[in-house]
């Protein structure tokens, strides 16, 4: 743009605009005060809430791109935001179309565990048809999720993340997406009923190697091919004496036992 002006009339002349200028300060909150720019130039609210539509309409784009990883794409985000909350999903078992109820505990790769007061459950997303919330009960915001740092973690993390995260369960599960093979690793020693399409097999967990789960049984070994698994639930005390009552353990014997 040519003003006509020379280069020391034209600096004076903006000089005396910016003198003049009303600057208005920008309200902001406690944490974004410490950045070195805010994230847009709208409002909080109105960006955080186009962060989330624009983070859904990628999903929705990549899922159309890869139908094959739909599902578990599509489900993957449904658990992330209902982490710790309450959800009803049911679950192809065999021939059966079964419900299972409980918190969301873990969201992995490829698997969701869910708790509730009894029961401990690993589901494959290949088993899952349907997941939503219960009835009644209201949806919650995704804030309560979030782990909070302190000041000395914060330096670990910055410092030397790969050890920092790898001591703890918790901060492996805020950073990466474990898959159903290695989250079983960290359940060694766990009594389990291993539920695939056609059998049912109950054990403790030794290992997982080659896609394949390792139970053990007093002095026999299974091995259960992982994409074949449907359901696995952990079990107490409790159940493992009723099951041995009722000759379920006997059964397991008289069937054909793979040496690892």
């Amino acid at each position: 743009m040519k003003t006509g002006m020379r280069l020391e009339e034209y600096t004076k002349a903006l000089l005396e605009k910016r003198k003049a200028e009303v600057i208005a300060e920008q309200q902001t909150d406690a944490l974004d005060a410490e950045l070195t720019s805010p994230p847009g130039a709208t409002s909080t609210e109105e960006i955080r809430l186009f962060n989330e539509y624009m983070e859904q309409a990628n999903l929705f784009k990549i899922a159309d791109a890869l139908p094959e990883k739909k599902k578990s794409l599509i489900l993957k985000r449904f658990f992330k935001m209902k982490r710790k909350q309450q959800v009803v999903i049911q679950a192809r078992i065999g021939e059966e179309n079964q419900q299972k109820n409980g918190k969301v505990s873990t969201v992995g790769r490829d698997f969701v565990m869910l708790t509730n007061l009894k029961d401990r459950y690993w589901l494959p997303y290949t088993s899952i048809t349907s997941a939503n919330i219960p009835s009644g009960i209201p949806v919650f915001s995704n804030s309560h999720q979030y782990y909070l740092y302190d000041n000395d973690l914060r330096k670990k993390l910055l410092r030397n993340f790969g050890e920092t995260v790898s001591r703890r369960d918790v901060l492996i599960q805020q950073f990466y997406e474990e898959s159903l093979l290695t989250n079983l690793r960290a359940w060694k020693d766990t009594w389990v009923k291993v539920q695939t399409g056609k059998e049912t097999f109950v054990g403790k967990i030794k290992d997982t190697i080659d896609q394949h789960l390792i139970l053990h049984r007093f002095n026999t070994h299974h091995k259960v091919l992982l994409k074949d698994v449907q359901v696995i639930t952990a079990l107490r005390l409790v159940s493992l004496l009723a099951m041995f009552m009722d000759g379920s353990f006997r059964k397991q014997f008289n069937q054909k036992k793979t040496k690892e």
